[in-house]
């Protein structure tokens, strides 16, 4: 065959991939629509971009993507700033999502659930060797200090308890309990260069490690921010015999159509990827963030994953759908009622509620991997009872509120301390925007 002609067919060939590419990229991730025809006002929903130019600015963060819908429409999605030093932000751009992952980690342990695999009842040993025999961490005040003992758990950690962050585990970078804090960095789940990754272990090695180790509080009786859904996803695996990354791309991430969602990115989409700033506006600190150009060790449940926001705002509107979009059904209704339902009751400590570490205001109580407000008052910011949420370390945040059929996502890169007064910032310059 000639040399000359191979080579057009293959350089064809190419350009033919890189425009379904972009084409790919330019398809919303919901039907458009004008925002009158849905209730809101385009003049208002114009507060929140000059909000952001504003934050942009004044160096709070490198850039930002904000995607709000309505009524399973698309009517507003903007990107603000730069992406990195020099490329600019995109609607496409891809974003570690840290804590975002763990709905997506709660979702795949329900399918299991409805697969008959799991019950939300099942002690956690029943898919994890040495999960059975835990003891607590247990701390005395006395009068040189803090003493800590170690006792025997009363009852067994529950996949529920996992999933509600009751099951007595911990983060390295949140508990002040010495043992606690200690165990994890031998563990490797927990390190001082770097918050929130643990990635650096393989599945086996970290179930082992952590089945040794103490827990904070007794199962069941505290709500406690933890590592609790990274164990989950090792529970997922051991019950799917499927890695984590793998299950949820089959059974979530390809039904949905959400393209740019994994643990780690190819080489072809690391040029799409956010950076955040050398160092936070705010507390002076550098700004490091998980390398995922690479595929991990584990895939953490917790905090591992990447996606965009048009990705995370489907997966949000099929949550919001009842576990449906598009025709794709991921859960049933039922399954995402008790998910968005209160699970901590009055018989659950509480030391911070969750509304408390996402948005520095009470009114919410926890669900089974989501946040669920408990009223249209008390929390400081606008919303509905029955709204769900999460957010992640990096500046991300997501809600969905069934009963204003609102569904909206805030993906920035800027590990901030800020991070909360820019969640609040963005739901309230929504809310204000709905004018039916």
């Amino acid at each position: 065959m000639d040399r000359t002609f191979s080579t057009r067919v293959a350089l064809a060939a190419f350009a033919l991939v890189l425009s379904f590419a972009a084409l790919a990229a330019s398809v919303p991730p919901l039907p458009l629509a004008q925002p009158e025809s849905v209730g809101m006002s385009s003049a208002r929903l114009k507060k929140i971009s000059a909000a952001m130019q504003k934050e942009v600015a004044d160096g709070s963060f490198r850039g930002a993507v904000v995607m709000v819908a309505r009524k399973g429409k698309l009517v507003y999605q903007e990107a603000f700033g730069m992406q990195t030093a020099t490329a600019p932000m995109t609607t496409d751009t891809i974003f570690r999502i840290y804590s975002m992952t763990k709905p997506l980690a709660s979702v795949a342990a329900m399918m299991l659930v409805e697969d008959g695999r799991i019950q939300l009842t099942d002690p956690v040993g029943k898919f994890l060797p040495g999960f059975d025999k835990l003891q607590v961490s247990a701390q005395t005040k006395t009068p040189e200090g803090m003493a800590y003992g170690l006792v025997p758990a009363d009852r067994p950690m529950t996949v529920q308890d996992l999933l509600r962050h009751t099951s007595g585990l911990a983060y390295g970078e949140l508990t002040q309990n010495a043992p606690v804090k200690e165990g994890l960095e031998r563990a490797g789940v927990y390190r001082k260069d770097i918050d929130f990754e643990s990635r650096g272990v393989t599945p086996a090695e970290q179930v082992q490690a952590m089945a040794k180790l103490p827990l904070a509080y007794q199962p069941g009786t505290t709500w406690a921010y933890s590592l609790s859904v990274d164990i989950l996803g090792r529970v997922v695996e051991a019950a799917s015999g499927k890695r984590l990354s793998e299950f949820l791309d089959e059974r979530l991430f390809r039904p949905l159509k959400m393209r740019d969602t994994g643990f780690s990115l190819p080489q072809a989409k690391l040029a799409r990827l956010a950076e955040p700033l050398e160092k936070d506006r705010f507390s002076g600190n550098p700004n490091r963030l998980i390398d995922v150009s690479y595929v991990p060790k584990n895939d953490s449940g917790g905090a591992g994953a990447v996606s965009t926001a048009g990705d995370y705002l489907r997966f949000a509107q099929a949550m919001m759908h009842g576990g449906s979009l598009d025709g794709a059904r991921v859960l049933s209704r039922t399954t995402v009622k008790l998910m968005t339902s209160d699970h901590l009751g009055t018989f659950i400590n509480q030391p911070m509620q969750p509304g408390e570490l996402l948005l520095g205001t009470k009114g919410y109580t926890f669900g089974l991997g989501f946040a669920v407000r408990q009223a249209d008052g008390v929390g400081g910011v606008p919303g509905s009872a029955g709204e769900f949420m999460w957010a992640g370390y990096a500046g991300t945040y997501f809600w969905v509120d069934p009963k204003e059929q609102v569904t909206a996502v805030l993906m920035t890169q800027a590990p901030s301390p800020n991070r909360a007064y820019f969640r609040k910032q963005v739901k309230q310059l929504v809310y204000q925007s709905i004018v039916d």
